[in-house]
Formats: structure tokens, sequence, C-alpha cells
């Protein structure tokens, strides 16, 4: 068995949950940012990971079964091209302005209402947790990994 194969699986679900972590912790950081004079404001982010066949693209539905997705990302397979790190992204959330009514805020409209970020707090907090988990998840199958390798190598050793 090929560890550096299981290393490098959760070496890329470290750094995808990293960046979540990252993304969720700059969205809280500017969920109460108010909208600036010039009418921008902050709008919060969201990591998307896409899966690749090559590094020229994200796979396709049609490019095989589950079984030859496997095969090729272990390099078990015919092909002997193996499966690429997924691309991540981060992109801007498509959500509207919150607007609370605040008459005496210096930055409030005709109205009396603030334009505040789009973010949901409980939200982040959650796409937060579930990241944490998620990277930890990942360390302990890395340490797992680490430890199956130096028990076969004592193995190995001793015979």
């Amino acid at each position: 068995m090929d560890y550096n194969q299981s290393f490098a699986i959760s070496a890329i679900g470290m750094k995808i949950e990293r960046a979540r972590v990252d993304v969720a912790a700059l969205n809280l950081a500017n969920a109460n940012t108010v909208q600036g004079v010039g009418g921008a404001s902050y709008r919060p982010l969201r990591v998307v990971a896409h899966a690749q066949s090559s590094p020229g693209g994200p796979v396709s539905a049609m490019t095989g079964t589950f079984r030859t997705l496997v095969d090729r990302g272990l390099g078990t397979g015919d092909e002997s091209a193996s499966m690429a790190a997924p691309l991540v992204q981060v992109v801007q959330a498509q959500t509207a302005p919150r607007t609370v009514y605040e008459p005496g805020h210096p930055l409030a409209d005709a109205r009396g209402y603030v334009t505040y970020a789009g973010v949901d707090t409980a939200t982040e907090m959650v796409s937060l947790m579930s990241a944490t988990r998620a990277y930890e998840a990942n360390v302990a199958a890395m340490n797992t990994s680490r430890t199956l390798a130096l028990r076969a190598l004592d193995i190995g050793s001793n015979a």
C-alpha cells in the first residue's frame, strides 16, 4: 500500500477545510460592516471545491462510473492518469444585504434604514464548526496512516 496517497488525500482535505475556516472567520468579522457612502459593501464569501479529471477542468457526470473514478484515483485502473487535486475557489455569495431600521445612525438613508452585509452569523458559526471538525478528522486520518506505516516498518524489520 502506498501511504503517500493517504497522506496526500488528508493534506488536500486539510487545505480545503482551512480555506472554509478562513472564509467563515472573515465573514463573521464583517457581519456588522455598514455599507459605505459609495454604495459598496462587504459581500459574504463561500468556498467551492470542484473535483478535476485533469488540470484543465472539473469532472463531469459523463466521465465514468464511480468505480472507474475510484480506480483512477487510486491508480489501480487501466488508465494511467490519476485524479488531480480539487480546484478550490472562493466566490462571493449571492445574498442580499441586510437592512436595519436605525434612524439615529449617521449612515442611515432617508427612510432611516442602515444597510449591513448579508452575513448570517448562525450559518457562519455552523460552517466554522463543521470545517473545524472536518479538519480534525483529516488530521486523525493522517495520524492513523502514519501509525500504520510505522507499524508496517516495525513488522518488516523484525521479520
